[in-house]
């Protein structure tokens, strides 16, 4: 058995490519879907092509919800301060900040839930992280 991806359903395909291109996500295929009206695009992170998350956009209104029911999506960063600093700064609401320098959690623009785990030890605290409070729920 191999992992493949991880899908979920996206509103604003623009909006959902250029955040997960903020998160460091590039894509790796799309496919166009008349006949069912559809698309479908692949990303992955640079370098770890295997592991993929795919954006489905109906072209059709459809209300997914809050979509708190579907969980998480996890990456491991190199640096997760520097990551949600650089999230922070295209707007991205940081709704669990990475107080103990090991884990956060932002949520895309059609809230699914993407925890961010520091790769290896954690790194020691450091403002503002440390004193900012939670935002919302993730």
């Amino acid at each position: 058995m191999k992992y493949l991806h991880t899908m979920v359903r996206v509103r604003d395909l623009d909006a959902s490519l250029a955040f997960y291109g903020v998160l460091g996500l590039a894509e790796v295929r799309r496919s166009e879907h008349p006949e069912g009206r559809y698309t479908l695009v692949f990303l992955a992170a640079p370098g770890d092509e295997a592991a993929q998350i795919e954006l489905t956009y109906n072209w059709d209104d459809e209300d997914y919800g809050t979509a708190r029911n579907f969980g998480h999506v996890a990456y491991a960063v190199d640096d997760v301060y520097a990551v949600c600093r650089r999230l922070q700064e295209a707007g991205v609401t940081i709704n669990r900040p990475p107080r103990d320098g090991r884990m956060a959690f932002v949520r895309s623009p059609d809230l699914i839930s993407i925890e961010l785990l520091q790769r290896g030890p954690a790194l020691a605290p450091q403002e503002p992280w440390a004193s900012m409070p939670n935002t919302g729920v993730w």
